[in-house]
């Protein structure tokens, strides 16, 4: 590596660590370190040992599924999962027996046979040992997101797991050397990959309906900040209000990011290159940390903290020149948004705020524009499922479209939309973001994970070519009855 380049990499890293040689350990470093950075671009430069895009797994006839973190999101999990038939969750796995039994209660409920139960702090690791599981869905905090994806992937296992995959470069770098040495799947379960309007828009974008994409933007703005960050009964252990105080960057990038980074084809024509990233100070979470402390002596351990700041905004540039515009903000007062925002050269899509809209001109359509356009556009995905997903739930059906999607590909042999190049992509934000806040928002370049397969790599397929098979049931009162396909 030439002097350039080291101090290069110098200029952007804090603090340090020890060079490691072959597959990368986890560095748990609240910014990329210089030796970080380094095996980065060693990985980079390395062959790809095996393309995981575009990858069709063997068929499942019927897919074992282990649920590890039964939570909030876990225990969603559980329900929308037993309503598609070939499906059979074996195991549940918590931290806390209670939520076990919980979990077990809801199964017995939609008529599902109890599953082998896994608890206590290290239960997942023997979840991922067993040989009857081929899933692994993982629902935990986001510090063992990345343990147990790998655990599940070297045990002959696919791992599905919630935002974010990695939360360092080293980890985001082992989940695609891990994947790639077993073939096993990693797929990062964005749900907002799969809300109508964004699949709307893909399927738009891929059909040129808005010329070639310029910009797009995306956002995770969404104050959990009464209800949620300091409510001791939402996160286990005051996780997630733990996270905002060890690093400060844009912590929760991938669901304003996922869907647009889809659009433009980000690791299947194009790449994301570089990016800047800069934080407001915090004039929320310490100041709510102290009223709190003032009538519960429990959040006295919460107060005089290192918040991140309330708004963070991250800008990228694609190898193509394209840029994207990601926020994050979780604190202060504002309207849920994710601002899902597509911008081209014929036209432009745009659904927060306010309702959807398109546009080919300088007004955006009426409503019976808007409706034609829906009706024609809608993927084949929204049409086959669309209408069950929204009655089974999940944040208005997408979650559902997503369980469905990932079990219908699985027993089918047939490709995920989302990799573990996305994943891992996608997920680095985190890491590099709080890095270049760390530097007074200088540049910082965003790791090829697909080793430079993005040239050739497909886009998603939003055809139901060779699946669609996969039925759901309807549950009433105990009993399950085909609803469709």
């Amino acid at each position: 590596m030439g002097t350039d380049r080291r101090k290069f990499l110098r200029g952007l890293a804090i603090g340090g660590g020890m060079l490691a040689t072959g597959v990368p350990a986890f560095s748990n470093s609240l910014t990329i370190t210089e030796e970080e950075f380094e095996r980065s671009v060693e990985l980079q430069k390395k062959k790809q040992r095996f393309n995981m895009c575009g990858y069709a797994a063997p068929k499942l006839n019927v897919v074992r599924v282990g649920i590890v973190g039964l939570g909030m999101r876990g225990s969603g999990a559980v329900e929308r999962l037993a309503y598609i038939d070939g499906v059979e969750i074996v195991s549940l796995c918590d931290k806390y027996p209670d939520r076990v039994a919980k979990a077990q209660k809801t199964l017995e409920r939609l008529g599902r046979p109890k599953a082998k139960e896994y608890s206590g702090e290290d239960g997942w690791k023997a979840l991922c040992e067993s040989n009857d599981i081929d899933l692994v869905y993982n629902v935990t905090p986001w510090e063992l997101h990345t343990p147990i994806c790998l655990a599940a992937m070297r045990n002959d296992k696919h791992a599905a797991v919630e935002v974010n995959a990695g939360l360092t470069i080293d980890q985001c770098w082992e989940l695609v050397e891990t994947s790639e040495k077993t073939r096993k799947h990693c797929m990062m379960l964005e749900n907002c990959c799969y809300d109508f309007f964004e699949l709307l828009t893909l399927n738009m974008a891929r059909q040129g309906m808005f010329g070639e994409l310029v910009h797009a933007e995306g956002a995770y703005i969404h104050d959990l900040s009464k209800d949620w960050l300091f409510n001791k009964n939402a996160y286990a252990d005051m996780w997630r209000l733990k996270e905002n105080f060890k690093r400060n960057g844009n912590l929760y990038p991938t669901h304003g990011l996922g869907p647009i980074a889809q659009c433009l084809n980000i690791n299947r024509g194009d790449k994301m290159d570089h990016l800047v990233s800069m934080s407001s100070n915090d004039f929320v979470l310490n100041n709510m940390a102290r009223e709190r402390a003032a009538s519960d002596s429990f959040f006295a351990e919460y107060t005089d903290k290192p918040y991140r700041g309330n708004m963070n905004t991250t800008i990228i540039r694609t190898d193509l020149g394209k840029t994207m515009m990601i926020q994050h903000d979780v604190s202060t007062i504002r309207p849920y948004s994710r601002l899902h925002l597509l911008s081209g050269t014929k036209g432009v899509a745009q659904k927060y705020p306010g309702p959807a809209r398109i546009a080919f001109g300088h007004s955006w359509l009426k409503k019976e524009e808007f409706d034609e356009l829906e009706k024609k556009y809608t993927p084949p995905i929204v049409k086959h499922i669309g209408e069950i997903a929204k009655e089974v739930g999940g944040h208005g059906g997408m979650d559902f479209i997503m369980d469905w999607r990932l079990i219908d590909c699985l027993r089918n042999g047939l490709p995920l939309d989302q990799d573990v190049y996305d994943a891992a992509s996608w997920s680095s934000i985190f890491a590099l973001s709080v890095t270049s806040v760390k530097k007074r928002s200088k540049t910082v370049d965003i790791p090829d994970f697909t080793r430079g397969a993005w040239k050739t790599n497909k886009p998603v397929n939003l055809t139901l070519d060779g699946g669609g098979t996969t039925q759901v049931r309807k549950i009433q009162k105990g009993k399950s009855n085909q609803l469709g396909q």
